[in-house]
């Protein structure tokens, strides 16, 4: 059997609320719902909870069940609250927490232990993979007889709300349980139906990143059971009118999932076995086949970080059927020569320079990977429309410009490339103008256009001398005077020296320019760190190191310096065509999957030391480019 990196913790851990509480573990259902919270059992965000489905797309989930607090009645008659929540006041009450032995993720199913004297409790979280399914399994290790409770804390609300508690939440019940506002059930043995808020529950993460930090939320009732040891009280929360799997074969069947997709990814090391099990959660059932949730706990599907994950997420994991099935919906949704950025607004955005030249690097590499033909035959015209679209000018701004066959964007108000922050409706990195890394991708996008045509033995009509041009252009246009690549020509106010990754897009993509080798020397001392790189130079004016405080402050920080673990992959393509080793550069990367998002990888850092995580803790490009970075041995 694979062996996989351990994450357990002991009490020293699990039971503060520092330690334990800024490690996050997640299980998720294969639709874009999960559950999510701390190893110390402590709620920091609004986003935590036990069943928080996704009801219309992985963009749009909402929070159902909240917490189950177990209460533990001892054979003496005393009674033990063991869960643990934070209050608008600053107290902690009940403090449950201080019993934790220990938490594990076995198999990637969160494991905790409780023990109060001679009496141990166990609990287990997991999805029935596919449905809108949680199993919550309550085990007596040690110490019966006892009386275990289970306080069932629920509420409906947007994923990215909170709720205030204005009059009763509308919750039918009957013996199995409740159906909580007509929109999920919850059933157990020995339910006791109550009903009241708990007002001004806190979240220290949402106090941190300035936002509303309190809500309230409803006693829906408890589950009751006379105990022993050995003994189980099985919990299902659920969607829809299915009636559940028994919880006990839930959790059986999530270990045995976990087994199956380490045998088929058949990875020898045990941090990228790990991460194998953290490429799952964000490969999900869309509407039109398989898709990819960006990061969790707040983000949808985004085709920019589909494609820039296609490669680790299903060619390195042994998912190239998926991933087939995948390349084809994507392409049924081009419009105007371009892939939607996302639909979790609620309708497709057309906004973005990079994504549909992600989409047609990520073709070329499966194409090249499994040798599907068929694939290429039906892509290529969809990519020849993308070109001509691209040639002849489409949305924002984006179109070859006819004088040297570069590929410019942008258009006031908007930032099109992966640096896509605006505050107050402007971009902070607009970069308009011909960015580095757009061109590398467009040339990049011409070179295996092409020879997807060879494959197939189609016309490729002009791209050959689309390519070259841009090439010559390319070769004329960015070296910048003190070394390395200008970050944009042609922008408003010139051309841009900034010191930033995206050229290094240019020496690691495989049909890239690759005008020499890369300047990974003096790169590397400006923006590697051992999270990843970071966006901007310090010293440079802009530059923020630290990725904290209100919406505005985090995205005026967001690409001027915070760090960014995905770009690894470019950083580490870049030095092997140059030559050069990278021996111990992602070890900082796997200490880090034991360190916050557990068994994942964080979407970003602050970029001044001790570059502490930010950003989602569970992102979809960081976990793929390490997982290919740690598979291809580099």
């Amino acid at each position: 059997m694979t062996a996989v990196l351990p994450l357990r913790f002991g009490p020293a851990t699990a039971t503060s609320l520092t330690e334990g509480g800024d490690r996050e573990w997640l299980a998720t259902d294969g639709l874009g719902g999960y559950a999510m919270g701390t190893v110390c059992g402590l709620r920091t965000r609004r986003y935590h909870g036990l069943f928080v489905p996704a009801v219309d797309g992985p963009g749009a989930r909402r929070l159902g069940l909240v917490a189950l607090d177990p209460v533990l009645t001892l054979p003496s008659g005393a009674q033990v609250r063991l869960g643990v929540h934070e209050w608008a006041d600053g107290a902690v009450a009940p403090d449950g927490h201080r019993y934790l032995e220990s938490f594990d993720l076995d198999d990637g199913v969160p494991r905790w232990r409780w023990r109060v004297g001679g009496t141990v409790l166990e609990r287990e979280v997991a999805f029935r993979h596919g449905t809108p399914e949680v199993a919550v399994v309550h085990r007596l290790l040690a110490g019966g007889p006892v009386t275990l409770a289970l306080e069932a804390m629920v509420t409906w609300r947007d994923a990215h709300g909170e709720r205030r508690g204005d009059g009763p939440l509308p919750v039918e019940h009957d013996a199995a349980g409740p159906v909580v506002d007509g929109a999920f059930r919850i059933a157990g043995p020995g339910w006791v139906p109550d009903g009241a808020w708990y007002r001004g529950v806190h979240a220290r993460r949402e106090r941190e990143r300035g936002l509303t930090a309190e809500e309230d939320i409803w006693l829906a009732g408890r589950f009751i059971a006379e105990m022993d040891t050995g003994d189980e009280l099985p919990v299902t929360a659920w969607r829809g009118d299915a009636p559940p799997a028994p919880p006990v074969a839930t959790v059986a069947a999530a270990r045995d999932r976990a087994r199956a997709l380490l045998r088929t990814a058949g990875i020898g090391d045990p941090v990228a076995a790990r991460l194998v099990l953290a490429a799952d959660a964000f490969v999900v059932a869309g509407s039109t086949g398989p898709d990819v949730v960006a990061g969790y706990p707040w983000f949808g599907a985004w085709s920019r970080d589909t494609m820039t994950a296609y490669e680790g997420l299903f060619l390195w994991t042994g998912r190239a059927d998926e991933g087939r099935d995948l390349l084809r919906a994507y392409a049924a949704t081009v419009s105007g020569g371009m892939l939607a950025n996302t639909a979790d607004g609620g309708a497709p955005e057309y906004n973005t320079a990079d994504a549909t030249l992600w989409f047609a690097h990520a073709v070329d590499l499966h194409v090249t990977a499994t040798g599907d033909d068929d694939l290429a035959a039906e892509l290529a015209p969809v990519l020849d429309g993308v070109v001509a679209a691209h040639v002849h000018g489409t949305r924002f701004g984006i179109r070859v410009d006819p004088a040297d066959g570069l590929l410019a964007q942008g258009a006031p108000g908007y930032a099109l490339t992966w640096m896509d922050a605006r505050v107050d409706g402007t971009g902070v990195t607009a970069r308009i103008g011909k960015a580095v890394e757009i061109a590398a991708l467009w040339i990049n996008a011409l070179a295996g256009l092409r020879a997807l045509h060879g494959r197939i033995g189609s016309d490729p009509g002009d791209l050959a001398a689309l390519e070259a041009r841009a090439r010559t252009a390319f070769a004329a246009r960015f070296p910048a005077p003190g070394g390395g690549l200008h970050d944009v020509v042609d922008g408003p106010g010139g051309d841009d020296a900034a010191v930033r990754p995206n050229q290094l897009l240019a020496y690691s993509l495989p049909r890239g320019p690759l005008l020499a080798p890369a300047p990974v020397a003096a790169l590397g001392e400006a923006l590697l760190t051992p999270l990843g790189l970071r966006s901007l130079a310090p010293g440079s004016p802009g530059y923020r190191g630290r990725h904290r405080g209100g919406p505005a402050e985090r995205d005026g920080a967001y690409h001027q310096g915070t760090v960014w673990p995905w770009l690894i992959g470019p950083w580490t393509d870049a030095c092997h065509r140059a030559g050069l080793p990278t021996d111990g550069v992602l070890e900082g990367l796997r200490a880090h999957v034991a360190e916050w998002g557990l068994g994942s990888v964080s979407e970003t850092a602050d970029g001044d030391a001790p570059h502490a995580a930010t950003g989602c803790p569970f992102q979809a490009w960081s976990v793929a480019e390490t997982l290919r970075v740690l598979r291809d041995g580099r």
